[in-house]
């Protein structure tokens, strides 16, 4: 997994248009049931949409007011569309960001 620092990600969300930060915790077991199932997701249905894992990251995490993992922020063109928690329904994820992915690309 790539190690970002804040900077890292403040660039990469002013040059995608549609980004996903993926916020995990070393010993959270739904954070990595969780992550290959978001992963497949974006490959299948969310091609263009860059996405990035952050794990144990305090003051990545901090800056963007994570305080429970796992924990799924989207943006689109730099602003933050929507946040997903803990119990999350993927099917339901999925038709949140399918309606403005299709706006977008």
């Amino acid at each position: 997994m790539q190690k970002y620092i804040l900077k890292d990600i403040k660039n990469i969300l002013e040059e995608n248009k549609a980004v996903l930060l993926y916020f995990s915790a070393n010993d959270c077991s739904v954070c990595k049931v969780l992550k290959p199932k978001i992963e497949h997701s974006l490959q299948n249905n969310f091609p263009l949409m860059k996405s990035i894992f952050i794990e144990d990251n305090m003051e990545i995490s901090t800056n963007f007011t994570i305080f429970s993992n796992p924990m799924i922020v989207v943006f689109f063109e730099g602003k933050e569309f929507k946040r997903y928690g803990r119990n999350i329904s993927l099917s339901l994820f999925e038709e949140d960001i399918e309606r403005l992915y299709k706006m977008v690309f």
